[in-house]
């Protein structure tokens, strides 16, 4: 928590300074003039990719996949949106790196590879964050063994 405070109080701190150092450097008008500029320029990004984010979401939808990629890269969108749309240079930078697909792709797995999930099992509609005693410890953690009905 202690971490979040201080992310909120010195982003705004750096922002300030980087804005007074350009303010000084190209005069008020025209860091005025390019912050506006770079917030036109981050939300049409953000229109083209999350159009596109849309799209592949939906065909992975009508594949029958789940479009969890697309979803994870949905979140990172919005939170580059909304620090494209928070006047600075500092957060306007990060907000770009989150709309462009390189980038993004980087920033999702750096994010992803320190994130531990545990699958959720169900049995007698009992939920269970474990793997089930029944299951020896030497399967492959990839294969997920069930029953499924197609329904047309």
């Amino acid at each position: 928590m202690n971490k979040l405070l201080l992310l909120f109080i010195a982003v705004p701190l750096v922002e300030m300074v980087v804005l007074i150092k350009v303010g000084e450097q190209i005069g008020a008008l025209s860091t005025i003039a390019l912050v506006i500029l770079t917030a036109a320029i981050g939300i049409h990004l953000l229109k083209k990719q999350g159009v596109a984010m849309l799209n592949q979401a939906n065909w992975k939808i009508n594949q029958g996949q789940i479009p969890a990629k697309e979803m994870a890269e949905g979140i990172v969108l919005a939170i580059g949106g909304a620090l494209l749309l928070t006047p600075g240079f500092v957060t306007d930078a990060i907000g770009f790196a989150c709309l462009i697909p390189i980038s993004r792709h980087f920033l999702l797995g750096a994010v992803l590879k320190n994130i531990n999930v545990s699958p959720i099992y169900t049995h007698n509609s009992k939920t269970s964050f474990h793997q089930p005693p029944e299951q020896s410890k030497n399967i492959d953690p990839q294969v997920l063994e069930g029953e499924f009905e197609r329904k047309k």
